[in-house]
């Protein structure tokens, strides 16, 4: 069954796993439209017209078609009155910067497509490298979290947008073999997290294809 909301979104996509946990929170029903990656999908002349970048995921809702994980979750922010960010303007910065922390430095230089350009090269190896830059950027991570007195979640006791980031983070991190223990704040609230039902279901292993 169809709804007006409908994700574009590749099940392993860390973009695409925080829009999920997202709308899960919400409550708002969506159908999925998976785009296969590795068949390169994103590519394709119908999906570009969408997205002209060529990446999930790509959400259309409100009569809308957004891009970016980011910008269509602080959307979801500003019309449904989710509640991921602070209403004082420098805890709002705060809760930006830790999610931002890992949306726009972890994540960029692990996307895939960075990742099999720096093999090519032939100076690493997949795994060394997702592990390196995701050991240095929860490093970073988790200093930036002991800046603050300790809370439930990243920000505060409720869940918020660095959250929203950080479970799709910690997925990763555990697929390439990232040592966790390495980051105990880090990870005690990533378990915390992973046990709420929205994180659950928006799991890559929940909303995988067959």
């Amino acid at each position: 069954m169809t709804t007006e909301t409908t994700l574009h979104d590749y099940w392993r996509s860390s973009a695409s796993y925080r829009v999920r946990i997202g709308l899960n929170l919400l409550g708002l029903p969506y159908s999925s439209l998976p785009i296969n990656l590795v068949e390169g999908v994103q590519r394709g002349a119908n999906y570009l017209k969408r997205n002209p970048q060529g990446l999930v995921p790509t959400l259309e809702i409100d009569g809308r078609v957004l891009t970016q994980s980011l910008a269509i979750l602080e959307y979801l922010e500003e019309t449904r009155s989710a509640g991921w960010l602070h209403s004082e303007p420098a805890e709002r910065a705060r809760g930006r910067a830790l999610a931002y922390a890992i949306a726009m430095e972890i994540h960029p230089v692990c996307n895939l497509r960075v990742a099999r350009h720096a093999v090519s090269l032939g100076s690493t190896t997949m795994e060394d490298w997702m592990k390196h830059f995701i050991h240095d950027g929860l490093t970073d991570f988790e200093a930036m979290l002991s800046q603050a007195p300790e809370t439930r979640y990243c920000d505060g006791d409720t869940v918020g947008l660095a959250d929203i980031c950080l479970v799709p983070q910690v997925y990763n991190a555990r697929r390439w073999a990232v040592d966790m223990a390495l980051f105990p704040r880090t990870n005690a609230i990533a378990t915390r997290l992973e046990a709420i039902k929205a994180f659950r279901d928006a799991h890559p292993d929940a909303v995988k294809p067959g």
